[in-house]
């Protein structure tokens, strides 16, 4: 397994982070022990949950809930690997039907941490990321708040998801001028499908040195070889997908192909390729899966290959403004 420091902080994690989204809603605990047993072993040190994994990510739909948190929470205790473990988990989503079950306010945040800890059976959070930007509360609010359980070591480090690359800047200049380290990590959907944030969240992460951590960086499954029945656990919502992207499918499919690699591989060869990517996402449903993802850390693609890769799947044009004006 490769380590790679997590952006600017000294925290070492593996090339792979270990996703969890699907454990207790797609994967049952017993099946969800033995990928964590095997990821362990592989030397994945990294793994990302968070307060709303494990069932309908809606308020009005609860079932499920922290359900994700529970079963990493019960694996910790029985494997006794802890202190082995970079642990992620977010918060934001909507964890109730009240007012003040979600956002980033300084009560919700409190909460929030106080129950992941809870569920996951652990006396601090690694890396505790922001699941989405909160254009309700003011940043001084977040910090103040995530600066405080950081003096509790309640919480190590502190990541975004879903920002952009503005958010990224507004947040790290508040951090730095209260003279606290801010974020170390940003979470985003990247893949060969959704490159948009070549645009301007890679450029922000590298200057503010964010280290990035791709999700569904097999969109979903789409780049997992679903013309040859790869389908995953999405079938109907891929199905729909692949009919609009058919022919790029079926390019990308053929080039990996006479490659001779599974296309789930190529893909993550590609994410682990760009400098500025720390580690992409993988959320594995089972065992199977898992391995097969490993072998992306041995794949080296020829600049021929990534030039075929960017043909069937042109990304922005590069970074802002040059993608777009001279």
């Amino acid at each position: 397994m490769q380590y790679v420091n997590l952006g600017r902080s000294g925290l070492k994690v593996s090339r792979l982070c270990l996703g969890t989204m699907n454990f207790g809603y797609v994967t049952d605990e017993q099946e969800s022990f033995r990928i964590m047993d095997q990821a362990i072993a592989q030397g994945i040190n990294f793994f990302d949950s968070a307060d709303v994994y494990g069932g309908p990510q809606t308020p009005d739909m609860k079932k499920g809930f922290g359900t994700s948190e529970e079963i990493i929470g019960r694996w910790l205790q029985k494997s006794g690997r802890r202190n082995d473990l970079v642990i992620a988990t977010k918060c934001y989503q909507p964890m109730g039907l009240g007012p003040n079950d979600r956002r980033l306010s300084a009560y919700h945040i409190r909460k929030a941490c106080e129950d992941s800890l809870r569920r996951l059976k652990t006396d601090r959070i690694d890396l505790y990321q922001m699941h989405h930007i909160d254009r309700f509360t003011p940043w001084e609010e977040i910090w103040q708040a995530m600066e405080l359980l950081v003096q509790q070591g309640k919480v190590l480090y502190v990541g975004s998801s879903n920002f952009a690359g503005w958010n990224i800047a507004t947040a790290q200049g508040i951090a730095n001028s209260r003279h606290f380290l801010g974020l170390v990590s940003e979470q985003s959907l990247y893949n060969l499908t959704a490159r948009s944030i070549e645009l301007e969240v890679i450029p922000a992460c590298r200057y503010h040195g964010l280290g990035i951590l791709p999700w569904s960086p097999l969109a979903g499954g789409l780049l997992g070889g679903m013309l040859k029945g790869n389908l995953g656990m999405r079938r109907s919502a891929l199905i729909s997908t692949a009919a609009r992207i058919r022919p790029q499918l079926e390019n990308y499919e053929a080039l990996c192909e006479r490659l001779g690699m599974p296309p789930a591989v190529v893909a993550l060869a590609w994410l682990l390729y760009n400098p500025a990517v720390t580690a992409p996402i993988i959320g594995p449903a089972t065992v199977g899966q898992l391995k097969q993802n490993l072998y992306a850390l041995d794949i080296r693609l020829s600049d021929e290959t990534l030039r075929m890769l960017n043909e069937i799947w042109p990304g922005p044009g590069g970074e802002a403004p040059e993608a777009y004006a001279w």
